[in-house]
Protein backbone atom coordinates (compact mmCIF):
# COMPACT_ATOMS: atom_id res chain seq x y z
CA UNK A 1 0.00 0.00 0.00
CA UNK A 2 1.45 3.48 -0.65
CA UNK A 3 1.73 6.10 1.72
CA UNK A 4 -1.21 7.77 0.24
CA UNK A 5 -3.59 5.18 0.47
CA UNK A 6 -2.40 4.03 3.76
CA UNK A 7 -2.98 8.34 5.20
CA UNK A 8 -6.63 7.72 3.62
CA UNK A 9 -7.57 4.39 4.94
CA UNK A 10 -9.45 4.57 8.19
CA UNK A 11 -8.12 3.81 11.47
CA UNK A 12 -9.47 1.39 13.26
CA UNK A 13 -11.60 1.93 16.87
CA UNK A 14 -9.49 1.63 19.76
CA UNK A 15 -11.48 -0.99 21.65
CA UNK A 16 -11.27 -1.61 25.40
CA UNK A 17 -12.28 -4.40 27.35
CA UNK A 18 -15.10 -2.91 29.60
CA UNK A 19 -15.12 -2.55 33.43
CA UNK A 20 -17.19 -4.32 35.84
CA UNK A 21 -20.04 -2.55 37.12
CA UNK A 22 -18.23 -3.32 41.36
CA UNK A 23 -17.82 -0.71 43.22
CA UNK A 24 -14.92 -2.41 45.17
CA UNK A 25 -12.75 -2.28 41.65
CA UNK A 26 -14.23 1.26 40.85
CA UNK A 27 -12.46 2.52 43.96
CA UNK A 28 -9.29 0.72 43.77
CA UNK A 29 -9.29 2.51 40.28
CA UNK A 30 -9.90 5.76 41.70
CA UNK A 31 -6.78 4.95 44.19
CA UNK A 32 -4.53 4.21 41.23
CA UNK A 33 -5.37 7.28 39.56
CA UNK A 34 -5.26 9.56 42.59
CA UNK A 35 -8.26 10.11 44.28
CA UNK A 36 -7.42 10.05 48.45
CA UNK A 37 -9.78 6.73 49.07
CA UNK A 38 -9.94 7.54 53.12
CA UNK A 39 -12.16 10.28 51.80
CA UNK A 40 -14.34 9.18 48.46
CA UNK A 41 -15.17 5.90 47.92
CA UNK A 42 -18.05 3.46 45.52
CA UNK A 43 -20.93 1.98 47.28
CA UNK A 44 -23.58 -0.31 45.89
CA UNK A 45 -27.23 0.67 45.68
CA UNK A 46 -29.01 -2.40 46.70
CA UNK A 47 -32.30 -1.02 45.26
CA UNK A 48 -34.89 1.55 45.01
CA UNK A 49 -37.01 1.41 48.02
CA UNK A 50 -36.30 4.55 50.08
CA UNK A 51 -35.08 2.23 53.07
CA UNK A 52 -31.95 0.39 50.76
CA UNK A 53 -31.85 3.82 49.87
CA UNK A 54 -30.84 4.99 53.20
CA UNK A 55 -28.34 2.41 53.56
CA UNK A 56 -25.70 4.37 51.03
CA UNK A 57 -23.60 6.70 52.98
CA UNK A 58 -24.28 10.48 52.05
CA UNK A 59 -23.90 12.98 50.53
CA UNK A 60 -23.73 11.25 47.67
CA UNK A 61 -21.24 12.98 45.00
CA UNK A 62 -21.92 10.95 41.79
CA UNK A 63 -24.62 8.21 40.75
CA UNK A 64 -23.30 5.72 38.32
CA UNK A 65 -26.06 3.68 36.26
CA UNK A 66 -25.43 0.56 34.05
CA UNK A 67 -28.09 -0.23 31.46
CA UNK A 68 -28.16 -2.57 29.07
CA UNK A 69 -29.06 -1.09 24.87
CA UNK A 70 -32.26 -2.16 23.94
CA UNK A 71 -34.00 -1.65 20.21
CA UNK A 72 -36.47 0.54 22.54
CA UNK A 73 -33.24 2.46 24.59
CA UNK A 74 -31.67 3.64 21.06
CA UNK A 75 -34.82 5.01 19.88
CA UNK A 76 -35.16 6.97 22.93
CA UNK A 77 -31.57 8.23 22.65
CA UNK A 78 -31.71 8.57 18.68
CA UNK A 79 -34.57 10.75 19.42
CA UNK A 80 -32.94 13.17 22.08
CA UNK A 81 -29.60 13.45 20.40
CA UNK A 82 -31.36 15.60 17.56
CA UNK A 83 -32.52 17.92 19.57
CA UNK A 84 -29.73 17.93 22.43
CA UNK A 85 -27.96 20.82 22.72
CA UNK A 86 -24.03 21.19 21.99
CA UNK A 87 -21.04 20.96 25.29
CA UNK A 88 -21.07 24.31 27.09
CA UNK A 89 -18.13 24.47 29.11
CA UNK A 90 -19.38 27.49 30.59
CA UNK A 91 -21.70 25.80 32.27
CA UNK A 92 -19.02 24.38 34.93
CA UNK A 93 -19.27 20.91 34.05
CA UNK A 94 -16.56 19.13 32.57
CA UNK A 95 -17.85 16.43 29.73
CA UNK A 96 -16.01 13.47 27.88
CA UNK A 97 -16.75 12.77 24.49
CA UNK A 98 -16.60 8.44 24.42
CA UNK A 99 -13.92 8.03 21.60
CA UNK A 100 -12.62 5.01 22.97
CA UNK A 101 -15.17 1.51 22.56
CA UNK A 102 -16.06 -0.01 26.07
CA UNK A 103 -14.58 3.06 27.60
CA UNK A 104 -18.19 3.62 29.20
CA UNK A 105 -16.89 2.70 32.64
CA UNK A 106 -13.93 4.75 32.96
CA UNK A 107 -15.71 8.17 31.42
CA UNK A 108 -18.16 7.42 34.16
CA UNK A 109 -15.72 7.24 37.09
CA UNK A 110 -14.03 10.20 35.13
CA UNK A 111 -17.40 12.62 35.17
CA UNK A 112 -18.22 11.41 38.79
CA UNK A 113 -14.92 12.67 39.88
CA UNK A 114 -14.36 15.88 37.68
CA UNK A 115 -18.04 16.94 39.04
CA UNK A 116 -18.55 16.41 42.40
CA UNK A 117 -16.77 17.31 45.52
CA UNK A 118 -14.55 14.40 44.61
CA UNK A 119 -12.55 16.34 42.32
CA UNK A 120 -11.21 18.21 46.07
CA UNK A 121 -9.61 15.22 47.18
CA UNK A 122 -7.54 14.45 44.21
CA UNK A 123 -3.93 14.57 45.02
CA UNK A 124 -1.66 17.36 43.07
CA UNK A 125 0.34 15.87 40.40
CA UNK A 126 -1.22 12.69 40.23
CA UNK A 127 -2.32 10.93 36.60
CA UNK A 128 -6.33 12.18 37.56
CA UNK A 129 -4.73 15.41 38.56
CA UNK A 130 -3.20 15.72 35.50
CA UNK A 131 -5.58 14.47 32.97
CA UNK A 132 -8.34 17.12 34.00
CA UNK A 133 -5.87 19.71 34.01
CA UNK A 134 -4.86 19.13 30.18
CA UNK A 135 -9.30 18.72 29.96
CA UNK A 136 -9.85 22.14 31.55
CA UNK A 137 -7.67 23.65 29.34
CA UNK A 138 -9.49 23.28 26.20
CA UNK A 139 -12.84 24.12 25.50
CA UNK A 140 -12.90 21.61 22.38
CA UNK A 141 -14.79 18.27 23.24
CA UNK A 142 -12.19 16.14 20.48
CA UNK A 143 -9.69 17.83 21.64
CA UNK A 144 -10.69 16.65 25.71
CA UNK A 145 -11.36 12.82 24.02
CA UNK A 146 -7.48 13.08 22.50
CA UNK A 147 -6.42 13.63 26.40
CA UNK A 148 -8.18 9.67 27.10
CA UNK A 149 -6.86 8.52 24.45
CA UNK A 150 -2.88 9.31 24.67
CA UNK A 151 -3.13 9.22 28.54
CA UNK A 152 -0.90 5.74 28.99
CA UNK A 153 -1.81 6.06 32.92
CA UNK A 154 -5.29 6.10 31.97
CA UNK A 155 -5.32 2.56 29.92
CA UNK A 156 -2.95 1.10 32.04
CA UNK A 157 -5.07 1.46 35.07
CA UNK A 158 -8.22 0.35 32.96
CA UNK A 159 -6.73 -2.15 31.80
CA UNK A 160 -5.55 -3.75 35.32
CA UNK A 161 -8.89 -2.79 36.59
CA UNK A 162 -10.74 -4.49 33.65
CA UNK A 163 -8.60 -7.87 34.45
CA UNK A 164 -9.97 -7.76 37.87
CA UNK A 165 -13.27 -8.41 37.80
CA UNK A 166 -15.40 -12.04 38.35
CA UNK A 167 -16.94 -11.59 35.19
CA UNK A 168 -15.50 -13.21 31.94
CA UNK A 169 -14.32 -10.55 29.59
CA UNK A 170 -16.91 -10.72 26.10
CA UNK A 171 -15.01 -11.98 23.28
CA UNK A 172 -17.07 -9.68 20.87
CA UNK A 173 -15.99 -6.49 22.11
CA UNK A 174 -17.87 -4.35 19.09
CA UNK A 175 -21.65 -5.54 20.31
CA UNK A 176 -21.14 -4.90 24.22
CA UNK A 177 -24.48 -4.37 24.92
CA UNK A 178 -24.41 -2.28 28.32
CA UNK A 179 -23.99 1.12 28.97
CA UNK A 180 -22.56 2.78 31.83
CA UNK A 181 -23.27 7.11 32.35
CA UNK A 182 -23.25 9.41 35.22
CA UNK A 183 -25.95 11.53 37.41
CA UNK A 184 -24.38 14.47 38.82
CA UNK A 185 -25.71 17.91 40.92
CA UNK A 186 -25.29 20.99 38.82
CA UNK A 187 -24.03 23.83 40.51
CA UNK A 188 -27.84 25.59 40.29
CA UNK A 189 -28.98 22.44 41.89
CA UNK A 190 -30.13 20.27 38.86
CA UNK A 191 -30.07 16.61 37.29
CA UNK A 192 -27.41 16.89 34.83
CA UNK A 193 -27.08 12.95 32.77
CA UNK A 194 -22.87 12.86 31.65
CA UNK A 195 -22.93 10.60 28.98
CA UNK A 196 -19.69 10.24 26.18
CA UNK A 197 -21.13 7.94 23.61
CA UNK A 198 -22.19 8.42 20.06
CA UNK A 199 -24.72 10.86 19.18
CA UNK A 200 -24.20 12.71 22.83
CA UNK A 201 -23.19 16.18 22.45
CA UNK A 202 -22.63 17.37 25.62
CA UNK A 203 -24.25 17.46 29.61
CA UNK A 204 -27.94 16.59 29.87
CA UNK A 205 -29.90 18.62 32.11
CA UNK A 206 -32.72 16.16 33.18
CA UNK A 207 -35.04 19.14 34.54
CA UNK A 208 -35.31 18.04 37.98
CA UNK A 209 -34.13 19.84 40.82
CA UNK A 210 -32.04 18.73 43.58
CA UNK A 211 -32.12 21.35 46.67
CA UNK A 212 -29.15 19.52 48.41
CA UNK A 213 -26.28 17.56 47.97
CA UNK A 214 -28.17 14.87 49.71
CA UNK A 215 -31.29 14.97 47.60
CA UNK A 216 -29.13 13.43 44.52
CA UNK A 217 -29.63 10.03 45.83
CA UNK A 218 -33.13 9.95 45.36
CA UNK A 219 -33.61 12.36 42.66
CA UNK A 220 -31.31 10.32 40.48
CA UNK A 221 -33.10 6.85 41.24
CA UNK A 222 -36.61 8.08 40.70
CA UNK A 223 -35.15 9.81 37.29
CA UNK A 224 -33.76 6.22 36.26
CA UNK A 225 -36.56 4.37 37.26
CA UNK A 226 -39.10 6.74 35.32
CA UNK A 227 -37.02 7.11 31.81
CA UNK A 228 -34.75 4.03 32.26
CA UNK A 229 -36.17 0.86 34.08
CA UNK A 230 -39.98 1.64 33.05
CA UNK A 231 -38.68 1.39 29.35
CA UNK A 232 -37.98 -2.12 29.57
CA UNK A 233 -39.54 -3.25 32.78
CA UNK A 234 -38.67 -6.74 32.28
CA UNK A 235 -34.80 -6.08 31.85
CA UNK A 236 -33.06 -7.27 35.25
CA UNK A 237 -29.31 -5.88 34.01
CA UNK A 238 -29.81 -2.38 35.69
CA UNK A 239 -27.15 -1.37 37.94
CA UNK A 240 -26.74 1.77 40.15
CA UNK A 241 -23.64 2.42 42.16
CA UNK A 242 -22.73 5.69 44.19
CA UNK A 243 -19.96 7.56 44.83
CA UNK A 244 -19.67 8.86 48.51
CA UNK A 245 -18.25 8.96 51.63
CA UNK A 246 -15.50 6.50 52.24
CA UNK A 247 -16.35 3.85 54.97
CA UNK A 248 -12.48 4.71 56.37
Amino acid sequence: MSDQAAAAAPQKRVMWVPLESNPELFTSWCSSMGLDTSKFAFHDIYGTDPDLLAMVPQPVSAVLLLFPLTEEMAKLRHDENASASPDDPSSGILWFKQTIGNACGTIGLLHALANSDAANSIKPGSPLDTLFQKARATSDANERADVLVNSKELQTVHEATASQGQSQAPEDLDNVLLHFICFVRSKDGELVELDGSSGRKGPMPRGKKVNTQEDLLPVAVEFVKDHYMALNPNEVNFNLIALGPSFD
